[in-house]
């Protein structure tokens, strides 16, 4: 229930949802309130609300919103790595039939994590966990296997969000006597995912994927882009997250089993 919850306001908070709707508010206050201010306010709230949804959707403010997300340095290899296991968690698009491939793929954000947790699998011979939905894990292992040669050694395929990630994760992993990690996530929720597999007794190396990097700032850089959106939307997303674990951590209502 709790996690329907939070998908539902997930979809109607965020972009370009959040905006649109409050757009909705505006015309109609704007048409048919009885009054010059509630009517002024209704014009305000339209105009408001269309012009964060243009600003939203410029690389220029995703930009700064993933900076802003992005809590965790890049892992530095040139280091010993402290860990005794790679966690690949899932997000992004997963295809359960690609027909180039006659079987499940992953794609988009989730391609970029499970591309680099291979890289890291095959730079310090760890072996792999990926945790995820069953569809997501299905697509996890079968790319890992097939375009990287990893084999996965355990699968999660239970978990719904990032709170489950951890908890049911660390059920596999301390059964095998596994404590140390390193965590694959994207950049901008690599912060939070930390939080929670430390918090259910796991000590963690954080290894953010897709990391923010500087982009040339041309006129393309202010022009509005269904890309520009999605990636202020995640990144919002993340940074309200990071707000949200705070509070459950602070007020215990919704604690890690140790």
């Amino acid at each position: 229930m709790f996690v329907t919850l939070k998908t539902l306001l997930r979809m109607l908070v965020l972009p370009p949802a959040g905006p649109l709707i409050l757009a909705v508010v505006g015309v109609l206050l704007a048409r048919r309130a009885a009054t010059l201010t509630a009517r002024r306010i209704g014009w305000s709230l339209l105009a408001g609300s269309l012009a964060a949804l243009w600003l939203l959707a410029t690389p220029a403010v995703a930009d700064r919103l993933e900076h802003a997300a992005e809590g965790c340095p890049a892992l530095d290899l040139t280091q010993p790595v402290p860990a005794q296991a790679i966690v690949i968690l899932s997000g992004g698009e997963s295809r359960i039939q690609a027909p180039e491939y006659g079987a499940p793929a992953a794609s988009a954000a989730l391609l970029e994590r499970v591309t680099y947790g291979a890289y890291l699998a095959k730079r310090t011979q760890l072996p792999v966990l990926v945790s995820g939905t069953a569809r997501e894990v299905l697509a996890m292992r079968a790319t890992l296997a097939r375009n990287f040669g990893i084999e996965v050694r355990w699968a999660e395929g239970e978990s719904r969000d990032t709170f489950e990630n951890a908890e049911f994760s660390a059920r596999l992993l301390k059964a095998a006597q596994v404590t140390r990690i390193v965590l694959v996530t994207s950049a901008s929720h690599e912060w939070r995912a930390v939080q929670e597999f430390r918090s259910a007794g796991l000590e963690v190396v954080a290894a953010p994927a897709g990391g923010w990097a500087p982009q040339a700032r041309d006129v393309i850089y202010y022009v509005p882009s269904a890309a520009g959106l999605q990636r202020s939307a995640e990144s919002i997303y993340e940074l309200l997250g990071d707000l949200a674990q705070r509070v459950f951590a602070a007020t215990h209502l919704r604690r890690q089993p140790r």
